[in-house]
């Protein structure tokens, strides 16, 4: 791993279905509408879009997003992500063990906007801050749909 990789996990935590959670999280040209860090979401292909991302600090991220997996039976999602940033991200959403369900992710990029690059090794708590900002909106954006969801934790490993 390079000094330009990060590692990013966490989980939320919902009384709403397994299914019901994998639809709102697969759908992701609907981000925008409840994900405040995600401005802008643009279907390039089949299936592929590019998002543009945006949280606390000054800069947005640009990235095109290829799903890999796409298992509703299981309840995994998974795609590539290119452009500033680059690697995966996955979700995986299990039964709670009293009803409702836990959504997992994880995240493995490597930052390839050149100033940030420039940046990254003074920066990266900044980094860790402003990922934990973008997904706390989401996870705000999914309870205001759905009063029922709250985070669980949000852990940030820089690897």
């Amino acid at each position: 791993m390079s000094r330009h990789d990060i590692r990013f996990t966490g989980a939320w935590r919902s009384r709403l279905s397994p299914d019901a959670v994998y639809a709102m999280l697969a759908d992701v040209g609907a981000y925008p509408s409840w994900w405040s860090a995600f401005r802008s979401v643009r279907q390039t292909g089949e299936g592929e879009c590019e998002v543009v991302i945006r949280a606390l600090l000054p800069y947005a991220l640009t990235a095109r997003l290829t799903p890999v997996v796409e298992d509703p039976v299981a309840r995994v999602l998974e795609a590539s992500v290119d452009g500033d940033i680059a690697g995966s991200v996955r979700w995986t959403i299990d039964p709670d063990e009293h009803e409702g369900c836990v959504a997992r992710f994880a995240e493995h990029v490597t930052v390839r906007k050149a100033a940030l690059r420039l940046w990254m090794p003074l920066a990266r708590p900044f980094f860790h801050l402003n990922h934990a900002a973008a997904m706390g909106s989401g996870r705000r954006g999914l309870a205001a749909r759905a009063p029922q969801v709250h985070q669980v934790h949000q852990v940030h490993q820089a690897r």
